[in-house]
This record gives structure tokens, sequence and C-alpha cells, in this order.
């Protein structure tokens, strides 16, 4: 999958950047609206997360003269601007969804996921337990077993293995952690993920026959009985 960046401040379009490259797509980035424009027209992205105040030519405008222009793609408007009368102007001039600063990865990689899926997604079931393979997670008595043996886990043990088990079986960045177990919106500059991923490896790990979490390299961490 292949997508646009159009923003104009540094740091915000290097960090979603990171986090979508991780996250397996291809990224062309852009820091002006008429640049932006240019590519959307001649790049054939399955995506564009265009931020809305840019300078040269706003976001609303390049979007507007990309649908006049026949250009389709999926939009995705960042803004700090975020009243209901702002969202609404957005979507009316052609941005398929609209997403206010500061923003969360997470959401936002769900968000064009879903549009470059060209589909709706339900919301996700209330749960109690979390459970893959032999391995589960009683979120209301807060206790976590491997078979018939009890694991004992730090809070942030707790919640870094509640959020691999949500999402066991797909691949899980650096980015993602740092933001879903964290609660880091910028890159440290650390290894703490893979500190303490190490040490929640050991406690469910060691000595299984099985092995269920797995560093996929160059990309992050999949919880799951295959690799």
């Amino acid at each position: 999958m292949k997508i646009l960046i159009v923003e104009d401040d540094e740091q915000t379009a290097s960090y979603i950047a990171k986090g979508l490259t991780e996250a397996g797509f291809n990224v062309d980035r852009a820091t002006n609206g008429r640049d932006g424009l240019f590519h959307a027209i001649d790049g054939g992205y399955d995506c564009i997360v265009m931020d809305r105040m840019l300078p040269q030519m706003d976001g609303m405008a390049a979007v507007a003269a990309m649908r006049a222009a026949g250009v389709a793609t999926p939009v995705l408007i960042l803004s700090a601007m975020g009243s209901p009368d702002d969202r609404v102007a957005g979507l009316t001039q052609g941005a398929d969804d609209y997403l206010t600063k500061p923003f969360v990865f997470a959401e936002l990689l769900a968000r064009v996921r879903l549009l470059t899926r060209r589909q709706q997604a339900g919301g996700p079931a209330v749960e109690t337990k979390l459970v893959c393979d032999d391995l589960e997670m009683d979120l209301l008595a807060r206790r976590v077993r491997r078979g018939t043996r009890v694991i004992d886990l730090q809070p942030r043990e707790f919640r870094l293995l509640e959020y691999l088990l949500r999402h066991a079986g797909q691949v899980v960045t650096r980015t993602m952690l740092l933001e879903g177990v964290w609660d880091y919106h910028f890159d440290p500059g650390s290894n703490v993920t893979d500190v303490h991923i190490s040490r929640l490896r050991r406690k469910i790990d060691e000595g299984e026959e099985r092995r269920l979490l797995h560093t996929v390299r160059g990309s992050g961490y999949k919880l799951g009985a295959d690799a």
C-alpha cells in the first residue's frame, strides 16, 4: 500500500511516516499543499494523510483540486480545527475522514487501514477474558495463566500483555506499543519496549514447549503460536 503524507511540520510528518512504514506501508511525503496536489495527481496512492493548514495551498483547497481533477484517492484530513462545523466542512469539501490534532497514532493507523479497505469496521465486543493458545488473561481478576501456571506480572507488563493479546496474530509495531502501553506520542529514543518485551517473554515462554511471543525482524512483535 502506498501512502502520501502532506504535512509541513517536520516532527509530525516524520512520526507519522515512521509509524506507517513500520506498519508495512510505502510512504512518500510533501511539505506544502501545492506539492501534495502534484503528488496526488501523479502518484497512484492508496490513501493520503493531509494537514489542513499548509503553506502555498491549504489542505482543503488541495482536496477540492484533486476531486476536480478526478482523483478519487481516499483522504484523511489532520487538523487542530476540531469543531463539528470544521469537521463537517472538511468532509463536505471532499475529504473521506477527519482526525483532530493532537491524535493517537494507533487511531490514525486504524483510519488509514479502514480507508484503504473501503469498508466499514464494527466495534470490538466487550471482553472479560483474552486468550491466545493456552495463555489466558482474566481482565476482571487481573490474573494471567499459561496452562495451569499462574504468571505474576507487574502493572506495566500486564498492560503490555493485554495490548498484545488484543492484537494476537497481528504484527504490533514499536510505535503502536509506545502509544498504546506507555502513552508516548513521540519516540523517546530508548529501548524501553525491547526491555519490557524481553521480561514478558521470559515470564510467559520460559520452560514452555511452544513460544508465543515472537520478534518480527524490522517490524515489531507478534503474539501467537506461529512465528
